[in-house]
């Protein structure tokens, strides 16, 4: 059976997860939009990273049959002496690999370049080049050089995309050669486990085997699947543990402790996991009314609960914009004038294709008043959010930087632990801590009911002219979104206080 690039990846995430791909695929969930636009980003980076070879040969393929054909185009451009080629496939010993660029600069002898939309060269990149490496001295070639193009973080647009601009690149050939030994034991495990009539454990002690730095996506992203695999009707159980390691999972299953009540108080715990372990065993929150009560008693009305929708892309949209930075399109804005006052509501949505900026800054001025606290959820991001605004938009620099000063975490009580309950399942997001202290309010009940579909769905709809025929509708759904998320910190607020006036 051939093993490609993307098999072997995979293996090295979970083997049981390219056995599934090989032998049950049905079993694996389909790429949802917000990946498929990930990858979409992809493509549009690479179409400029490529414009760097501007005499380069493009391959590629369209349909299986090209696929098939590939290699025979790829040695027939190598044999003819291109100097570069884009999208082209070595096929050696049952491994194949599509790289993205390959440049001669001997007789058999290339520098290897791989193309991502990130912002710098990262670890699991080494062993997809590695991978490449191998096929490619398996088809009795050497390689010089490898490199990682990437994004250029500090890059700030300014008219049309300059690709010299936007893109640097890294060399990590010593990096990547020094993987051969482990990218050659890894395949032989990889076509071993696919000669294997029966799926691999499944267990997700089994991720990242090699110890990858930097990918700690990969459990979560498993251990959804393992769910599907291996449903439990308790949902205490050991995998609904606060972010667990592999190592965590494998001494629970080897003691046979199933149920986070049962985690032994000797097992390395870190803060959140242990209050996850304590509360849910004793089935009663963890509670410090002093904290709160001093924390809420440093607010200052009118109070104002904010929360950003931003845009992001590796290829910045707009002029002054860089790679990856979020930049807010949205905001939702409740107001409480005094205690015993009426909430009031305000908002801003951008809706033309246009940078959104400036007009909701201008909006924002009128809305959120010159005193009073300030109220969000991981303050950290909407305080970096205007820290970027204050670059771009200078005249805003002394209202911005007051609205800095006036903004408090309403996460912190939860963060911080001083009220933590079982079924926050070890985390401070508002997405947890809601439907405990507000269960009357509700995101599943949203068409838009994420920050990553918001922005996914407000830049289809808005900047790239998409879904038309829904417009209307789509902004209502994003208008509901982000007013529901500072919504909920207003009960949220209203329940803390009754909470510690108990």
């Amino acid at each position: 059976m051939i093993l490609s690039k993307s098999d072997y990846m995979l293996f090295l995430r979970h083997p049981a997860w390219l056995w599934l791909k090989k032998f049950d695929k049905n079993k694996l969930p389909p790429v949802d939009e917000d990946t498929q636009a990930l990858f979409d980003a992809g493509h549009e980076f690479e179409s400029y990273a490529e414009k760097l070879f501007p005499d380069a040969i493009r391959l590629g393929f369209n349909n299986y049959d090209e696929y098939l054909s590939l290699t025979n185009k790829t040695l027939k451009e190598i044999n003819n002496g291109t100097q570069t080629i884009f999208q082209g496939r070595l096929e050696a010993d049952s491994l194949t690999c599509i790289f993205d660029v390959l440049q001669k600069v001997g007789e058999k002898e290339f520098d290897l370049i791989e193309i991502k939309a990130t912002t710098k060269a990262k670890p699991e990149h080494e062993y997809d080049l590695a991978f490449q490496v191998l096929v490619l001295e398996k088809s009795g070639y050497s390689v010089r050089n490898i490199s990682v193009i990437h994004a250029n973080k500090e890059y700030e647009r300014n008219g049309d995309i300059d690709p010299k601009l936007l893109c640097d690149q890294t060399n990590i050939t010593e990096k990547v050669k020094a993987l051969r030994e482990v990218t050659e034991q890894q395949v032989s495990a990889a076509q071993t486990m696919l000669g294997e009539k029966t799926i691999p454990d499944i267990s997700p002690r089994y991720v990242n085997k090699v110890n990858i730095p930097g990918v700690s996506q990969w459990f979560q992203e498993w251990l959804d699947i393992y769910k599907i695999l291996k449903p439990n009707n308790d949902p205490y159980n050991i995998y609904e543990l606060s972010y667990p390691s592999a190592e965590q999972i494998a001494s629970l299953e080897d003691v046979g402790i199933t149920r986070i009540a049962d985690v032994p108080d000797e097992l390395v715990l870190r803060p959140k996991q242990f209050a996850q372990v304590k509360t849910t065993r004793e089935d009663r929150p963890i509670l410090d009314k002093e904290k709160i009560r001093e924390f809420l008693d440093s607010f200052q009305y009118p109070l104002y609960f904010f929360d950003y929708e931003t845009m992001s892309s590796v290829v910045p949209v707009f002029d002054r914009m860089s790679p990856y930075k979020d930049y807010p399109f949205q905001y939702s804005l409740h107001v409480l004038q005094s205690p015993e006052a009426e909430v009031e509501h305000h908002e801003y949505l951008h809706s033309e294709n246009s940078n959104p900026m400036p007009e909701l800054l201008s909006q924002l001025t009128q809305d959120i008043g010159n005193e009073g606290t300030v109220l969000t959820w991981n303050m950290s991001y909407e305080k970096g959010c205007n820290d970027r605004m204050v670059a771009l938009y200078p005249e805003y620099s002394e209202f911005l930087a007051e609205l800095n000063e006036r903004i408090n975490d309403l996460m912190i009580p939860f963060s911080e632990m001083w009220y933590f309950h079982k079924d926050f399942f070890g985390s401070a997001s508002v997405k947890k801590v809601m439907p405990v202290l507000a269960p009357e309010l509700s995101y599943k009940e949203l068409n838009v009911g994420n920050g990553l579909l918001a922005r996914r769905m407000w830049t289809q709809t808005v900047l790239e002219d998409k879904h038309q025929d829904q417009r209307d509708k789509i902004m209502e759904d994003l208008s509901k979104y982000c007013t529901l998320d500072t919504f909920a910190m207003v009960r949220i607020l209203e329940v803390l206080r009754e909470i510690i006036n108990e």
